[in-house]
């Protein structure tokens, strides 16, 4: 059996980095769960995979980077850290052509070699506050 530290890390590189959006089935179930959905995010697989095409159009250079990784049992927590550059709508927001540093954790819970429950927490305040959608209290 595979490791699941190395599954998510595999994910991220393909279907995140290189952009390989249809390339998720081979890591999540049909009918996963988003435990914390995206604003607007659909059902399932599908939901996910439409959220990741919103990304990569909004921030077509998106890389992700792990920072840290603990395992335990049939979970996955990955610590990241992801930077892009606004170049599409995104939540809302007109392209403001900012360049985007924003961090995270997600707990991945497996069955049978592939996700089937994932819960994402991103500072997406952080996010609109770079992308100038949120005053920052410096400002």
């Amino acid at each position: 059996m595979q490791d699941i530290g190395s599954v998510v890390r595999e994910f991220v590189e393909e279907v995140l980095n290189q952009g390989r959006i249809d390339s998720a089935e081979r890591f999540f179930w049909d009918d996963m769960i988003e435990q914390v959905p995206f604003p607007g995010q659909g059902p399932g697989l599908q939901g996910l995979k439409e959220v990741l095409r919103g990304m990569r159009a909004a921030f077509p250079d998106m890389h992700w980077r792990i920072e840290e990784q603990l395992v335990d049992g049939d979970r996955v927590l990955t610590r990241f850290e992801w930077t892009g550059t606004h170049r599409d709508a995104f939540l809302g927001v007109p392209a403001t052509g900012k360049a985007v540093k924003v961090w995270g954790m997600v707990i991945d819970r497996f069955q049978e070699g592939r996700i089937k429950q994932t819960r994402i927490i991103m500072d997406t305040l952080g996010l609109m506050m770079q992308l100038g959608a949120v005053p920052s209290p410096d400002s």
